[in-house]
């Protein structure tokens, strides 16, 4: 399995969500952020005043944002932070929040050089003159500055301070010059390459209060900036909740992981943190239904907009959205069957039965992190539904190393094969899975198999990719895009069901309808 799905098992610990619902009101916490220290006095409220002097409510998120980002050091009296990243959908008040910095900055501290940078210098300069100005202008803090528009001399210039607000473009002569104090990089998807950190940082190296901010919704693979960015603040985030210690960086991240679906309204409001202020959910809904779902995903789930995968011959993937029955549901025999993560960081229990109809429904029952509870999950499953026979792959398998503790849980080989029992384990060797293979490939083009469109399965089956076994194929667990372990799963417990059932059951004639 490739590493670039966005699946995590990651989630922000509860008392960081508590902490973020008592200090701030924030029903929506992100899914990274650095949690604040009460004990470190912070600028956070100053900007807020200065938000509200611009003619803005903040909303929680942001005040929640500028409090940790502008902590100070109780001993040195510097800001905590250096360097800030905030990761944020679109339309949540990202630009807002980072002007009202801005203006701050340029308020509280006398002759201070404060450059802004978006994904071209068109696009700086249309921001400065439509966004920034304008809202400065309209504002009651509209005598407190002046500003000059000259090509290449733009500036918004705070009449007491001296300080100006300016913008540069992305290049590597970006920010050269005098000493810079707060460097904002915006857009940050549109950034190939890290030159602009790279030319605001010697500028800053001089200055005790400097900060460098950068700001983005979801990119692409091309994203080069600002993957390795999200991935270093998750890593910061995570480690700061390991160990206690906080770094030079503060970092937050609102983020829909794969599993969440993109049309559930929980999910948007476990996302967006301006739903209900700013946003509403009509708003987001008629974004949903009018967006591709990739572009969707990435504007307002803060997800990588990935290539779409490359065409497998023969995982028919077309067909699939064709077989979803949400309303489908299992008939009275089914077969189980298990199976593991290359990596070993998810399993799933997959579930086929026969319907009236003669179409065989498939649903995962349950996937979740690590190895640990699928045996003692996979016999509860067993005693509840009496299930025809359970399927695990072989050794050679991932899930083979489970078979010794499945047996030991009471889900036994048949001791003559001629007659096995209701329950009895399979275990599906090479020759196995490519017949299942091929026979769940023939069940989706024939439209013979069903399924509930659940989240895991329906990504494993956009992501598989298959691999030769011989002349046939079966499913490629290093070289497909996401965890396939829900698509063996299903495959392997309709293989099961269709051709290790029927010599459990009585009356043999229930199964003739699928041969």
């Amino acid at each position: 399995m490739t590493t670039d799905s966005e699946t995590t098992t990651w989630r922000p610990p509860t008392e960081f969500v508590a902490q973020c619902r008592e200090l701030y009101g924030l029903e929506c916490p992100p899914m990274w952020g650095t949690p604040r220290r009460p004990d470190f006095p912070t600028l956070g409220g100053k900007v807020a005043k200065v938000m509200v002097a611009l003619g803005y409510t903040p909303m929680p998120w942001q005040r929640y944002v500028w409090d940790v980002a502008l902590e100070l050091d109780p001993v040195t009296g510097l800001f905590a932070y250096r360097n800030v990243g905030l990761s944020v959908p679109r339309q949540q008040g990202k630009t807002g929040s980072l002007l009202a910095v801005k203006v701050h900055r340029a308020t509280a501290w006398k002759r201070q050089r404060i450059v802004y940078a978006a994904q071209t210098r068109g696009m700086a300069r249309e921001r400065f003159e439509h966004e920034f100005w304008e809202t400065i202008e309209a504002s009651r803090l509209a005598p407190r500055f002046v500003v000059r528009k000259g090509n290449g001399h733009e500036a918004i210039i705070n009449r007491a301070t001296r300080s100006r607000i300016g913008i540069t473009a992305n290049t590597e002569s970006a920010g050269h010059g005098p000493p810079l104090d707060l460097g904002e990089i915006d857009e940050a998807f549109a950034h190939e390459d890290d030159r602009l950190e790279q030319a605001f940082s010697p500028a800053m190296l001089t200055r005790p209060m400097a900060q460098l901010w950068w700001a983005s919704a979801g990119g692409t693979e091309r994203s080069v900036f600002l993957n390795k960015k999200r991935e270093q603040g998750r890593a910061l985030v995570e480690e700061l909740w390991r160990t206690g210690r906080h770094p030079r960086t503060a970092y937050f991240e609102w983020f829909a992981p794969d599993d969440m679906p993109r049309d559930d309204p929980a999910t948007w409001r476990a996302t967006l943190p301006a739903l209900g202020y700013t946003v509403t959910e009509e708003t987001i809904r008629a974004e949903y239904e009018k967006l591709d779902p990739a572009e969707f995903d990435r504007a307002y789930l803060n997800r990588t907009r990935k290539k779409a995968p490359p065409v497998d011959p023969n995982v028919p993937k077309a067909k699939w959205p064709g077989l979803a029955d949400q309303l489908s549901k299992p008939g009275a025999e089914l077969a189980f069957a298990v199976d593991v993560s290359q990596d070993r960081s998810h399993c799933a229990i997959a579930a086929a039965s026969l319907r009236a109809d003669g179409r065989v429904h498939l649903e995962i029952i349950d996937r979740r992190p690590g190895t640990d509870w699928v045996v003692p999950a996979l016999a509860r499953l067993h005693e509840l539904w009496r299930p025809l026979v359970v399927a695990i792959g072989s050794s050679g398998a991932p899930a083979g190393s489970l078979i010794d503790d499945v047996i030991a849980a009471g889900i036994t080989v048949p001791e003559d094969k001629s007659r096995p029992h209701r329950g009895h384990l399979v275990v599906v060797r090479t020759n196995d899975l490519t017949e299942a293979c091929g026979q769940m490939a023939d069940a989706m083009n024939q439209g013979t198999a069903v399924h509930l469109d659940q989240v895991p399965l329906t990504a494993a089956v956009n992501g598989a990719r298959s691999r030769r076994v011989g002349d046939a194929w079966a499913l490629d667990r290093t070289h497909s895009l996401v965890d396939v372990a829900p698509l063996v799963a299903v495959t392997e417990a309709r293989w099961a069901l269709l051709t290790k059932g029927p010599a459990v059951l009585d009356d043999y004639d229930v199964l003739d309808s699928v041969y």
